[in-house]
């Protein structure tokens, strides 16, 4: 199997996006997450799924302002071009 370019865009649910991206790194593939909608809620859950990814080696991106302090934030080009680079993009 050959390594595949992955991007998750985490928009409805958080928490299963991070999952989601941290799993897909055992089958090899190289994956991106990009946090969308509004703010990663500050609960146990989320935190725990973002030990996760730091293990998995995901460094999450986010199209949300208000994270911009703590993740890079990608304009419109930016997330444009993630699309394009993905072999295949995933919306959770």
């Amino acid at each position: 199997m050959s390594e595949k370019k992955l991007l998750v865009l985490a928009r409805r649910d958080h928490a299963e996006a991070m999952r989601v991206a941290a799993g897909l790194t055992i089958c090899g593939h190289a994956v991106s997450l990009v946090f969308m909608d509004r703010p990663v809620a500050e609960n146990a859950a989320n935190a725990a799924n973002a030990e996760l990814l730091e293990l998995s080696g995901i460094e999450p991106q986010t199209t949300v302002a208000a994270m911009a302090d703590d993740l890079p934030l990608l304009d419109t080009e930016g997330l444009a071009r993630m699309f394009a680079n993905a072999d295949a993009v995933l919306s959770l």
